[in-house]
């Protein structure tokens, strides 16, 4: 009796077997999808950039991804600050380029600060689509915010860690930073957080247009603190003192692109490839590409981009 169940289940589990394996769908060789050529005649996607080192980086690997992926790309790096770029892009002068979420929230929306990164991304999401028919995709986790930074020696020597122990010599240090620094509507309202002399960003202000000319002066000491980004090489290069947000004033600052809709209705495929690069750039992912051409090695922006993604095996 047992021996002829045992014979009944194998030969059950067989015929199921035979039955699955006529019911399965055929299996068909998928060929690899590979990257083609865009034709010579193909219109281009027109990638800009602002003005300084992070924010041509980041074009460039945006660029370059898009040309692995068969996409012809003309570049307009270099364009100015955050007003020059977002007018060549809604004037259709340009189809995308590299922007920060606050600053998108703050400087272009004009609407009020937000605290956490996804409250910030889904606010101008809303208004760059309403406004401008401009698509945010997915920005990357590195956090370029605004600081304060000093020489360690300086800041030593006037016992200066915080925002709040700066407050105190505001109208005596002289900072150095972007022109636009005095107008932005953050500046103004990191003046007021934290009482600084108001002589910090008018008469003792010193305008320097690159992130290198800031950090020369103030190795050389012609300016006390410099306005600098979270991801600056030159801070862990340099060995400077960054003066920490004791109040947590400034938001998040997380780079992501902005595309006009036009560009990407016509070009889908933008989408997929730079959300799939948006992971890749990491806060200390930044700061050491941004110190390969910043720092004493002063490598080709174009070198340092291509070589990254090569070595991530995200482009050929």
């Amino acid at each position: 009796m047992v021996r002829s169940l045992r014979f009944f289940v194998a030969f059950t589990t067989l015929v199921g077997l035979v039955l699955a394996a006529c019911s399965a769908p055929a299996q068909t060789t998928q060929p690899t999808a590979v990257p083609q050529p865009a034709p010579a005649d193909a219109t281009p996607v027109r990638i800009g950039s602002k003005n300084f080192t992070e924010a041509i980086l980041v074009a460039e690997m945006y660029a370059l991804a898009l040309e692995d992926a068969g996409i012809r790309v003309e570049r307009k790096f270099n364009l100015g600050a955050t007003p020059v770029a977002h007018t060549a892009l809604v004037n259709g002068e340009i189809d995308l380029y590299p922007e920060y979420t606050s600053t998108g929230l703050l400087e272009v929306l004009k609407q009020a600060p937000i605290a956490d990164a996804r409250g910030i991304l889904e606010a101008v999401r809303k208004g760059y689509e309403e406004q401008f028919q401009v698509t945010w995709l997915e920005p990357s986790p590195f956090n370029n915010t605004n600081a304060l930074a000093m020489t360690r020696q300086r800041a030593e020597e006037l016992g200066i860690r915080t925002y709040s122990d700066l407050v105190a010599h505001s109208g005596d240090l002289k900072l150095g930073g972007p022109p636009e620094f005095p107008e932005r509507e953050d500046t103004k309202g990191l003046m007021a957080a934290y009482g600084f002399d108001p002589k910090f960003i008018e008469e003792n202000f010193v305008q320097l247009d690159t992130g290198a000319l800031r950090y020369e002066a103030l190795t050389k000491g012609d300016i006390d603190v410099v306005v600098a980004f979270g991801t600056d090489g030159q801070i862990n290069g340099l060995g400077l003192a960054l003066l920490e947000d004791d109040k947590n004033y400034y938001p998040i600052y997380q780079i992501a692109p902005v595309i006009r809709q036009d560009a990407l209705a016509a070009n889908p495929q933008i989408a997929e490839t730079l959300n799939r690069l948006a992971p890749l750039l990491t806060n200390d992912v930044m700061s050491g590409l941004n110190w390969q051409v910043d720092g004493p090695e002063k490598k080709e922006i174009a070198d340092v981009a291509r070589t990254f993604l090569q070595q991530q095996g995200f482009i050929k």
